[in-house]
């Protein structure tokens, strides 16, 4: 009876990981304040560009003005 338990237990320790590694990750991967930063720094770099960036209707009200006399 013994021997079939720790059998038994094997098993079932080996079926529980193979099912927790194809469960989904609960977690997100940890990002390091440091690549935070790096990361923000970029969206508000990326952001003054777009900002600062004519439109097309910006450009379409200028040849308009410069049209009419």
């Amino acid at each position: 009876m013994n021997r079939r338990k720790k059998i038994k237990q094997l098993l079932e320790a080996h079926a529980k990981k193979a099912n927790a590694k194809k469960a989904p990750k609960k977690k997100s991967t940890y990002v390091s304040k440091a690549d935070r930063l790096k990361l923000a720094a970029e969206a508000s770099q990326e952001a003054a560009t777009v900002a600062s960036e004519p439109t097309e209707s910006d450009s379409t009200a200028q040849t308009q003005d410069e049209t009419q006399p």
